[in-house]
C-alpha cells in the first residue's frame, strides 16, 4: 500500500462535522482416426459458449437456489435494529449520516473494494443496535468498524497505523484494538454478512443488464446506507431488488421482468414501499449538501450516474 500524502487524505470527522491432453500414438492407423477427428472438432470455444461458463461461474447453477435461499435466511438474522437510533442519548441520526459519508472517503483514498464500505456499515450498526455510544467514540466505532472490514474483505488490507492516520491520529492505535475486541466480542464474530451491494450484482446478471445499469443500481443502493431511517427496515435483498428496479425503469427497460419474480421471491408490489423511498432519496441526490456517494459516481470509471435523474412515473 502506498503511503498517503496530507493533502490527499480526507478530512478526520471531528473537522467535516460541521460542513464523512491426451497421450500421441506411433501407429499410423491410430494417427489417421485422430487426425480425422480434429477435422470435425472446433479448437477454439465460441465466444458465447466462453461467456456462459464465465457466467455459470458466479451463479453456480446447481446450487444457486441453495445458496439464495440461504442468503436470505441469513440477512434476517443479521438485520440490525431499525429503532435502534431512538435509544442512542449522545448521537443522531445526522452525526451517522456524517460518519458514512466520510467512510465512503475513505475507502475510496485507500482503494477499498465497495464490499467492504457495507460490511463496515453493517457492523457499526449492529453494535449499536446493542451498545449505547458517546458521540465522541462514534467516529472511533466506525474507523474500527472499517478496519474490521478490511481485514475480512480485502487482500492486503491497510495496517492498522494507517486507520488511526486517517482519523488525524484523534485515536491511537491502542484504542482502534481494544475498540475492535470489544465489536468482535458484541457481534459474537459474526462477520460474514449478506449485504445490499452482494445482491445488487446477483439480481443486475439475473437481468442481463447494461454495465451503465448495474452502475446505477449500485450508486441507489449505496445511498442507501447514508440514511437509517428509513432503509433500517428493509432487507438487503429488499433495498437491492428496488435499486434493480429503479436502475432499469431510469434506463427505459422493464422495471422487474417476470422471470424475476420467480427467481428472487420478490414481486415489484412487495417493493413498492421501498421502491417509492428510494426513488425519494434518488430526487434529493443533487441537492447542494456533501455527499460522498455522489461525488464518486460521478466519475467516467462509474459512467457518471450519480448525475441522472430519476423519471417522473412509477413502474406500477
Amino acid at each position: 500500500m502506498s503511503s498517503t500524502t496530507n493533502s490527499s487524505v480526507p478530512l478526520p470527522l471531528r473537522e467535516r462535522s460541521s460542513d464523512i491432453e491426451s497421450s500421441a500414438s506411433t501407429d499410423p492407423m491410430e494417427m489417421s482416426v485422430c487426425e480425422d477427428d480434429l477435422m470435425v472438432v472446433e479448437t477454439t470455444p465460441r465466444e458465447d459458449v466462453l461467456q456462459s461458463r464465465n457466467d455459470d461461474i458466479y451463479d453456480v447453477p446447481e446450487y444457486a437456489a441453495d445458496i439464495y435461499q440461504y442468503l436470505r435466511e441469513a440477512e434476517v438474522c443479521h438485520k440490525p435494529r431499525a429503532n435502534y437510533m431512538s435509544k442512542q442519548s449522545d448521537i443522531t441520526s445526522s452525526m451517522r449520516w456524517i460518519l458514512v459519508d466520510w467512510l465512503v472517503e475513505v475507502a475510496e483514498e485507500y482503494s477499498l473494494h465497495t464490499e467492504t464500505l457495507y460490511l463496515a456499515v453493517s457492523y457499526i450498526d449492529r453494535f449499536l443496535s446493542h451498545m449505547s455510544v458517546k458521540r465522541d467514540k462514534l467516529q472511533l466505532v466506525g474507523t474500527t468498524a472499517m478496519f474490521i472490514a478490511a481485514k475480512y474483505e480485502e487482500i492486503y488490507p491497510p495496517d492498522v497505523g494507517q486507520f488511526a492516520y486517517i482519523t488525524d491520529n484523534t485515536y491511537k492505535v491502542g484504542q482502534i484494538l481494544r475498540m475492535e475486541h470489544l465489536i468482535l466480542k458484541v457481534l459474537s464474530f459474526d462477520m460474514a454478512v449478506p449485504t445490499a451491494h452482494l445482491f445488487v450484482n446477483k439480481f443486475s446478471r439475473m437481468c442481463k443488464n447494461s454495465e451503465e445499469t448495474l452502475n446505477l443500481a449500485l450508486f441507489l443502493a449505496e445511498v442507501t446506507m447514508l440514511d437509517c431511517d428509513p432503509f433500517l427496515r428493509f432487507l438487503p435483498s429488499m433495498i437491492a431488488a428496488s435499486a434493480v428496479a429503479l436502475a432499469n425503469h431510469t434506463q427505459g427497460r422493464v422495471a422487474w421482468p417476470s422471470h424475476m419474480v420467480e427467481s428472487t421471491g420478490y414481486a415489484l408490489e412487495d417493493l413498492r414501499e421501498c421502491y417509492v423511498n428510494l426513488y425519494r432519496a434518488f430526487s434529493r441526490v443533487h441537492e447542494p449538501q456533501q455527499h460522498a456517494i455522489r461525488d464518486k459516481y460521478k466519475s467516467s470509471k462509474w459512467h457518471g450516474v450519480s448525475q441522472l435523474s430519476p423519471r417522473q412515473n412509477f413502474p406500477w
